[in-house]
């Protein structure tokens, strides 16, 4: 890129930097928790910001069935495009629905406050931090007047947290958007490409109740059930043995996350259910992972005299893949961040799941970066006090936007 390029649009990002710090805290004060996944009204809002910072916004309401269908009550998607001529569609894609707060937080997780350089609040991070990252590098590069050749397009979704297929699942199989590269909301510190998959699976088991009393003409699910969750714990320790070879992602892991069942103290429990957590590195292949998943919960089951076991897939969220394209998104990135940052990022991936992995299916070379530290534990992200360096938000988008220049560049 040439320099000159350069220092205009750093110079703007920073003339605007206040105006980008405000955004963010309208956003962040917009509750869009999911579950319960009312997140309509955060779409509301967030299209008026884009509308006022000169955007043309298309709304794209989700059908209340399909909303219902993803467990959610209520989702607007949002695209803004921007054409500076013919070229690659490069999207930059951000989520806006959050897990909830829970307790322990020092402020209102709602309040945007800002203390010490940072901004604390429920998605200040993880990712509403890249909706003013994406929309001022954006910004910026339309003031510049620079000749660029191609479109840029903002991607603004509300279901990353049960899965993504309303939000960027939706936007690719509707055919609303065919991008040619996708940078998704990450951190400021690494570029992420490759993540874990993700299975969610329930275990219903079946039983006899009884009374307590008489325990002999009952079948307990409950007991049952242990016997199950032993044999994945047992499951659950191979697993290490499995190692990817992708920096920053370990082995396969499940964990038992949810269990309830039971009538009463006083009763045999004739039911109980639980979901099981199983997170896949990059190299596997989800069909196997699922099939070999079920049939050794179901071969434990076989083992226990009277239970009916039966297993239901809940969530399916395949690994994201390096693809061929790919490179060229890392090296701008990398390089532009070792300019802005003052070091070299590394890039590579995480044991998390996001919506890259959508558009990475859909043969899309696609990236993580946005506004952050180096890991989502720096960020308290889905835990209390989550917050932002705002010095992070402003080098971010100065990133952002000499990458997407370079991307974009008639040279």
């Amino acid at each position: 890129m040439k320099s000159d390029l350069a220092l205009i649009l750093a110079a703007h990002i920073d003339q605007h930097h206040q105006e980008a710090v405000r955004f963010l805290a309208e956003l962040v004060k917009v509750p869009s928790d999911n579950p319960p996944g009312d997140c309509a009204p955060h779409g509301v809002r967030a299209g008026q910001l884009l509308e006022a910072l000169g955007f043309a916004v298309e709304r794209d309401p989700v059908p209340a069935d399909a909303v219902a269908a993803n467990g959610m009550k209520s989702a607007t998607n949002l695209i803004v495009r921007h054409r500076f001529g013919p070229g690659p569609v490069i999207a930059l894609n951000a989520h806006g629905d959050v897990v909830a707060p829970g307790e322990g937080w020092s402020s209102d997780p709602y309040g945007a406050e800002i203390r010490d350089g940072r901004m604390y609040g429920r998605g200040v991070a993880v990712s509403k931090s890249d909706f003013a990252t994406y929309a001022f590098a954006l910004e910026a590069l339309i003031a510049s007047g620079a000749p660029l050749l191609g479109t840029v397009e903002l991607h603004f979704t509300y279901d990353e947290e049960v899965g993504g297929m309303i939000g960027p699942g939706r936007l690719i199989e509707m055919g609303l958007s065919k991008p040619d590269y996708v940078i998704s909301a990450g951190f400021a510190y690494n570029v992420v490409i490759a993540h874990n998959g993700c299975l969610h699976l329930e275990v219903r088991v079946e039983g006899k109740s009884a009374h307590a009393a008489r325990p002999d003409t009952g079948v307990d699910a409950l007991e049952a059930a242990t016997s199950l969750l032993t044999s994945l714990y047992a499951l659950r320790e191979g697993y290490e043995t499995t190692r990817s070879t992708v920096p920053g992602i370990g082995h396969p892991t499940l964990v038992v996350g949810l269990i309830e069942g039971g009538i009463n103290t006083n009763v045999v429990p004739d039911l109980v259910t639980f979901r099981v957590d199983r997170r896949m590195i990059p190299e596997e292949n989800p069909e196997i992972v699922e099939r070999d998943l079920i049939a050794a919960i179901e071969t434990a089951a076989a083992r226990l005299p009277g239970i009916a076991v039966k297993v239901r897939r809940v969530l399916m969220a395949r690994p994201l893949q390096p693809l061929p394209g790919q490179e060229k998104l890392v090296a701008a990135l990398q390089r532009n961040a070792q300019t802005i940052l003052g070091e070299a990022i590394p890039a590579d991936g995480v044991p998390i799941y996001t919506d890259a992995r959508l558009y990475s299916g859909a043969g899309i070379p696609s990236v993580l970066y946005g506004a952050g530290p180096r890991s989502l534990l720096e960020a308290n992200g889905h835990r209390a006090d989550e917050n932002l360096v705002l010095e992070d938000l402003r080098k971010a988008t100065k990133v952002v936007a000499l990458t997407l220049a370079d991307l974009l560049s008639p040279e």
